[in-house]
């Protein structure tokens, strides 16, 4: 071939790839996100009108019969579970007399067994979101009549599940009745995930009543979990709450296990908690050791990493949001591209998976409406501004629109082959799964909601509900309360939040994660701005300036004003960063690339793996990942996510 056919040729193929690249890049235009941003409204508005008309004020509807019908409490479950909701779709007319309705009816002094777990994440989060959203005028959508009263209830409700937290080992029993307690029949085996999936709910509680029983209830449990990890740092699925004893042994990111990961890290960014953080850390890298089979993940015997069972379930499709969080992006791409392979292939994602068939496992063919999938579309849009996920989030919305919307709601779909309906909606459905499609469609189109724009920075519930990281929340342990409130100067309430246990452990905790080279060191020490103990005159806390409010700069801690006090002096400012750091967990190598074809890369890990591979797209771009060493760890600088995740959480880099 001469030289001018030659270059023609490389002119042709460069601007082939231009081309190609624009048009796959105006997948979702931005007019087009607008609109499927308001198609999702609509699907919220079908299904919560359908429950407030047909169903309201049991727990749940069934959208085919189009009647209630009560699965935990017979307390407007669904009512509960949608409040935050309607206020981030800026509905103040309903979300003020859906709050006022509650206030005035809602009562917990009844005859009822509930789960520990649903009624936390579900009654107990709804209630703290929405009461957190209606007294704060920042949110735009403050009600001026309002008094405290889903918080009193929050309160009342926590208290009467108490009782369940009353075990040798601190791990709470599964179930407990809001009347009478603990019945003596109870079972005594509950999961990893209702007993360590608590935490969010009951800190927030703490932070806002001043009473340190909750959190302290719920470190306890997730404690009394780790303590019991394996060797290689695995916990089991099951285990009895009195004796310790694991029950069912099978390490996953799945079934009964999935969220207890969630809180480690989500408990850390919100709290602050150092020993959260070094939990997650170790949980996270024995996780990607022995459970990832790249892109899957598999269940192994806790103690010996044995395969157990070669299947991915719906509940593990949480896990690439997960690791977005935790600024691990290019395993979370590789995962979430092989579980929305199986999504094209049904429509929808089956309970179960089997890896070793590849065909939908047998007792596990339905979807109830799950949200993990979307979940984790959202934040790899987030985090990464590519395309591709507005195309699976336009895919997602189809599949529910055409399969799932029946005559007074949306269906779970009992068999996902044949697309048969089932008639029931949980309420999740409208606290998380059309929640996070309409965030990815209006991030896209602009977003205009309290979360991006907000004067905060929130995180997730396993639920979906919105946890803001006020100073009041976030900053307790940094001693000052909320800008201008009022302190009890007898009674500083933060110092006793954390048991000598707790601060032990803590203490023994940092020194390990510190000093090991190898450790998953997400942030370096930061340094706090003193606080002049003069500020704390007639039990009124000091105001916080503007930046220390914003996350520009911290508050000391009370072991800092103890020092300030006997000898002042003045103290450096150090500007915090927004980033989260993590080294690859799962070997000592480098991060794999993102740019390398990722059909290339699964034929290269396929002669390692015992797991068969399923068919997957290959991603049409990358993310743009920047890279810096720190103290000999190769860590992500990643700034797309953590800009909006939490300005409060900084590492001091030099």
């Amino acid at each position: 071939m001469g030289a001018p056919k030659k270059l023609m040729l490389l002119i042709l193929l460069i601007f082939s790839h231009v081309f190609i690249c624009k048009i796959l890049s105006e997948g979702v235009t931005k007019d087009e996100a607008q609109q499927l941003r308001d198609e999702v409204r609509e699907m919220f508005y079908h299904a919560f009108d359908g429950y407030m008309k047909h169903a309201f004020p049991h727990d749940e509807l069934k959208p085919l019969s189009c009647v209630g019908e009560d699965t935990l409490g017979g307390y407007a479950l669904t009512l509960i579970d949608s409040l935050d909701t309607l206020a981030l779709l800026g509905d103040q007319e309903r979300f003020s007399a859906s709050v006022e309705w509650i206030g005035k009816n809602l009562r917990f002094d009844i005859n009822k067994t509930v789960s520990v777990f649903e009624t936390t994440i579900r009654i107990l989060g709804g209630l703290l979101s929405a009461h957190l959203i209606a007294t704060d005028y920042n949110t735009g959508m403050r009600i001026p009549s309002y008094d405290d009263e889903l918080l009193h209830l929050a309160e009342d409700l926590a208290r009467r599940m108490l009782p369940a937290f009353d075990t040798p080992t601190g791990i709470p029993f599964g179930s407990v009745n809001l009347l009478h307690g603990i019945d003596e029949n109870e079972s005594k085996i509950t999961s990893t995930a209702g007993g360590g999936t608590l935490t969010l709910e009951f800190g927030v509680l703490s932070r806002l009543t001043n009473d340190p029983i909750f959190e302290q209830v719920t470190m306890n449990a997730v404690q009394g979990l780790w303590a019991r990890r394996s060797k290689i740092n695995l916990l089991g699925a099951h285990i009895d709450v009195f004796s310790g004893e694991w029950t069912q042994k099978d390490a996953g990111i799945g079934t009964s296990i999935d969220s207890f990961y969630e809180y480690l890290l989500k408990a850390y960014l919100l709290f602050g908690d150092e020993e959260y953080l070094f939990m997650f850390q170790e949980a996270y890298r024995a996780a990607m050791h022995y459970l990832y089979n790249d892109p899957w993940y598999v269940e192994v015997n806790m103690n010996s990493a044995a395969l157990v069972w070669p299947l991915f379930n719906s509940l593990q499709a949480f896990w690439p949001g997960l690791q977005v969080l935790a600024g691990d992006i290019d395993p979370a791409i590789r995962t979430h591209t092989a579980f929305f392979s199986v999504w094209k292939r049904y429509g929808f994602t089956p309970e179960g998976f089997n890896l070793a068939t590849l065909s939908v496992q047998q007792g596990q063919k339905s979807y109830p409406l799950r949200p993990e999938l979307i979940e984790s579309t959202y934040w790899l849009y987030k985090a990464t501004r590519n395309p591709r996920y507005l195309d699976a989030g336009r895919d997602m919305l189809a599949s529910l629109q055409y399969g799932a919307r029946c005559t007074c709601g949306y269906c779970h779909i009992s068999d996902v082959e044949f697309h048969r309906q089932e008639d029931h909606m949980e309420s999740f459905f409208l606290a998380e799964t059309v929640k996070y499609l309409w965030l990815l469609f209006d991030l896209a189109a602009g977003p205009d909601n309290l979360v991006e724009n907000g004067p905060y920075k929130y995180i997730f519930s396993t639920e979906g509900h919105l946890l803001p990281a006020t100073p009041q929340i976030s900053l307790v342990r940094e001693h000052c309360s909320y800008f201008g409130a009022y302190c009890r100067s007898s009674n500083l309430r933060p110092e006793t939040f954390v048991s000598d246990i707790s601060k032990d452990s803590r203490e023994t905790n940092q020194s390990q994660s510190y000093t090991d080279p190898d450790a998953t060191n997400f942030l370096s020490h930061t340094r706090f701005k003193k606080l002049p103990v003069s500020g704390l005159i007639k039990g009124f806390c000091p105001g916080l300036t503007h930046e220390q409010r914003f996350g520009i700069s911290y508050v000391a801690s009370e072991e800092d004003i103890g020092d300030a006090s006997s000898s002042p002096r003045k103290t450096e400012v150090v500007q915090s960063h927004p980033v989260m750091v993590v080294l690859n967990p799962s070997s000592t190598s480098e991060p794999s690339d993102v740019h390398k074809d990722l059909d290339n890369h699964q034929e290269s890990d396929r002669e390692k793996q015992s797991v068969p591979e399923l068919e997957i797209e290959e991603s049409s771009s990358s993310p743009s990942v920047k890279k810096k060493k720190i103290a000999g760890s190769q860590v992500h600088y990643w700034r797309a996510v953590t800009e909006d995740i939490l300005p409060h959480l900084s590492s001091n880099l030099v």
